[in-house]
């Protein structure tokens, strides 16, 4: 069975911001660089024990053709998609994982995953 995908804010913001930065270099590569990552998420919905633990419970999976890298955690019923990062950026790891403690506080904002 699949466990839904709730993609947090701060994790749409990222994505957002790298799809514009991609359009405005060649256009159309922004949407090649987002059919990526909802390949990368589709991946990890099926298959979520599959990426490697990077911090404690915290995996990331790497993009295909792009530098980036998704951050997510498996729950029992869910997979929460924390942040989606350039690879080349030093993820603050404890940042990241404050961030994924404080979504089973709040979950208001977060977004079930739908595709693109």
């Amino acid at each position: 069975m699949k466990l839904p995908l709730i993609v947090r804010p701060e994790a749409e913001r990222d994505l957002a911001e790298a799809h514009d930065w991609y359009e405005s270099k060649v256009t159309g590569l922004g949407s090649e660089f987002l059919l990526a990552i909802d390949a990368a998420l589709s991946s990890i919905q099926r298959t979520p024990e599959l990426y490697q633990v990077v911090y404690k419970n915290l995996r990331r999976a790497l993009i295909r053709r792009f530098p980036f890298g998704i951050f997510y955690l498996v729950e029992e019923a869910r997979i929460v998609i924390i942040a989606i990062m350039h690879a080349r950026r030093h993820p603050d790891y404890d940042a990241i994982i404050v961030s994924a403690s404080n979504h089973s506080l709040q979950t208001d904002g977060a977004n079930s995953f739908v595709g693109f």
